[in-house]
């Protein structure tokens, strides 16, 4: 029998002083987990990056051990919530894993975890496994644009995925029908997660190509960017060299109210074509003057 301790809504600045707190209570190991699956979007050079909302979970070989451990950080994490659940031998190996489930955007992509057999064989089906930072669809901002390229005509069109994270969007393209996508990002784990993503979806290797912004070339049909505000305002002269003629870009990453700066922003470049909402997030869709 082993015993799990979770914490729940930890605030990722609360999240090492906890990990090391209870690699003293004698855990013997500690996982964390995206709450919300929130991304991580444009972290900064250097740096690990973590969701805002994390849960933490701690594995432990006695009971004692984990009631001794929720006692006192309780005390000192009073904001927190903590609870203590058996696991049987194996099961906590898979424990976490169960909450991850099969998501349909659109009519015909699937988001599978590796672990479960795709609910509809004959569909799309792109493979990904939670990882860290990176998101997996469940967040509005990805599943808005999970839902567009799910009905966008990509047969025979290059697109670049700007901010790829896990490549997620940009394996989803391919998968759909685009002949060629590049996919970027500023964070080197981003970039090893699309690469691993891809290898599991058995992606040609002719068709995708992973790296930094800087690599980036020739100008494609269709760009889209899951990023923030801020980058995306100072970004979109980028975006217009990026893009051919009557390109298409596709942003998302802001809140709703964020939407009109950014229409304004873009204005002189791009002519603004539509806006769809989920949950207090927009995709806003442009086409390139």
């Amino acid at each position: 029998m082993w015993y799990q301790l979770k914490i729940d809504h930890c605030n990722r600045d609360e999240v090492e002083e906890l990990s090391e707190a209870l690699e003293e209570t004698g855990a013997l190991s500690i996982t964390l987990t995206d709450k919300n699956d929130d991304p991580v979007l444009e972290p900064e050079p250097g740096t690990t990056p973590l969701w805002p909302d994390v849960i933490i979970n701690a594995l432990y070989t006695e009971e004692q051990d984990a009631k001794e451990a929720k006692l006192k950080l309780s005390t000192q994490y009073g904001h927190l919530s903590f609870s203590i659940s058996e696991l049987e031998d194996e099961d906590w190996e898979r424990a976490w894993m169960d909450d991850f489930k099969p998501q349909c955007f659109g009519d015909r992509l699937w988001i599978c975890p590796s672990w479960m057999e795709p609910p509809e064989p004959g569909a799309v089906n792109l493979i990904l496994d939670p990882g860290l930072a990176f998101g997996t669809g469940t967040h509005p901002t990805t599943s808005l644009c999970l839902t567009w390229l799910d009905q966008a005509d990509l047969k025979h069109k290059t697109m670049i995925d700007y901010g790829c994270g896990s490549g997620i969007l940009a394996l989803a393209a391919l998968k759909l029908g685009a002949a060629k996508v590049d996919a970027v990002d500023i964070d080197e784990q981003a970039l090893q997660a699309t690469q691993n993503n891809a290898f599991v979806n058995a992606i040609n290797p002719e068709q995708l190509s992973i790296g930094f912004p800087q690599t980036l070339k020739a100008p494609v049909d269709v760009l889209i960017a899951n990023i923030l505000l801020g980058p995306l305002v100072d970004l979109g002269s980028k975006f217009k060299n990026l893009l051919k003629d009557k390109g298409t870009l596709v942003i998302s990453g802001i809140l709703t109210e964020q939407a009109p700066a950014l229409i304004e922003a873009y204005q002189t470049d791009f002519s603004y074509q539509e806006s769809i909402s989920l949950e207090g997030w927009s995709l806003l869709v442009f086409t390139r003057r």
